[in-house]
């Protein structure tokens, strides 16, 4: 994949999700960058090799630090509050910081994609 691919972070706990969602993005020519938690994605994009997606695909339930918190986490930092955020969730939370949209579990393939292309930074 080429450097200039634009890339989406994927922070979703069900691996069988992301690597399902992996599979279409890299198909559309995205590169994925893939979280099982909160504290997993703070890491990559905070760490010495940072990510700098274009998009975050945000599930709200997951261990160790779910996405209401990693949200919070992120609008501290300048940097990371600008990239937008889509919640992929099965549940109806409100409206986040930060959040662009929310899309419901189970989600459609050209839902998904219409959607990443419409709120990417």
């Amino acid at each position: 994949m080429s450097a200039a691919s634009p890339t989406v972070l994927v922070v979703d706990d069900d691996a069988d999700i992301r690597e399902a969602v992996q599979d279409i993005l890299s198909f559309e020519g995205y590169a994925v960058a893939q979280a099982a938690n909160g504290q997993e994605a703070l890491e990559l994009l905070t760490g010495p090799h940072a990510v700098r997606p274009c998009l975050i695909l945000l599930d709200l339930m997951m261990p160790v630090m779910d996405g209401e918190e990693f949200v919070g986490r992120i609008q501290q930092e300048q940097r990371l509050a600008e990239v937008p955020i889509i919640l992929v969730t099965a549940s109806g939370l409100a409206h986040l910081p930060g959040v662009r949209a929310i899309l419901k579990k189970p989600f459609d393939m050209d839902v998904l994609l219409s959607t990443v292309g419409e709120h990417r930074h």
